[in-house]
């Protein structure tokens, strides 16, 4: 198993199935024209293609006109999984900044963001912008995996309330005061939950129905909300890398 990072290459791929890296790939549409008129690619250079859950191939591109013609230049391959599988909750912020958080989470190698609605939260989207928000948080999250070169890409939940997550056994809340990244014990159920609360943190009420099963320190500093949820997963990436979770 391999990483497609760990092969030279000038653009990396999706495509809807496994099915789809044979030996030969034509890549037109929008893809298409990125690597041909944005990128600039030219025959040779690589490119890796992924199926988004975690297979992917080495190609070289053998012609780029109109459509982009792909020859593999090696093996269908799997990405190592990792484990266990980190989620992240952030609870919903204003502007721009939810853009980021996902951004950031996406190239950080989470398997799960979940966007949630706390007491705090000053954004609190209707139904119809909410759907939006989420579809354009899936595309940031593809075009984020693309750039960092991932074979998996995370899912992006639904937008929903934080009393949502309660029950989940693997439950952390980032606060500080909490513990320190390397005394988490190993979570239940194989999945981490960090969440990680609003401008003004989360309620008494909130926490005590969470009930979570511990809590991460993530410095004595106050972060602003997008920060903790980007530091959060560096933290915990990075321990999960290194087989230390």
């Amino acid at each position: 198993m391999g990483w497609p990072a760990d092969v030279p290459a000038s653009a990396h791929l999706f495509v809807a199935s496994a099915a789809e890296l044979t030996g030969r790939l034509v890549v037109g549409g929008e893809d298409g024209h990125h690597l041909a008129r944005v990128l600039r690619l030219r025959p040779g250079e690589g490119v890796t293609v992924a199926d988004g859950a975690g297979t992917w191939r080495p190609y070289r591109v053998a012609d780029a006109g109109r459509e982009v013609t792909l020859e593999a230049s090696g093996d269908v391959d799997r990405e190592p999984p990792l484990t266990p599988r980190l989620a992240v909750a952030f609870a919903l912020t204003k502007g721009e900044k939810p853009d980021l958080t996902v951004q950031k989470l996406t190239e950080l190698g989470v398997d799960r963001i979940v966007p949630v609605v706390a007491e705090r939260s000053v954004a609190r989207p209707d139904a119809g912008r909410a759907g939006t928000a989420v579809e354009r948080w899936r595309r940031i999250a593809r075009e984020a995996a693309r750039q960092c070169r991932r074979a998996t890409l995370p899912g992006v939940d639904e937008l929903g309330p934080l009393a949502g997550l309660a029950g989940h056994p693997g439950l952390v809340v980032a606060e500080r005061g909490g513990r320190p990244a390397a005394e988490l014990p190993p979570p239940a159920g194989g999945e981490l939950l960090i969440v990680v609360g609003p401008e003004g943190g989360l309620g008494a009420g909130e926490m005590e129905a969470l009930a979570p099963f511990a809590r991460l320190d993530l410095g004595p500093t106050v972060l602003r909300a997008e920060t903790a949820a980007i530091a959060a997963a560096v933290l915990l990436s990075a321990r999960r890398a290194a087989g230390r979770l």
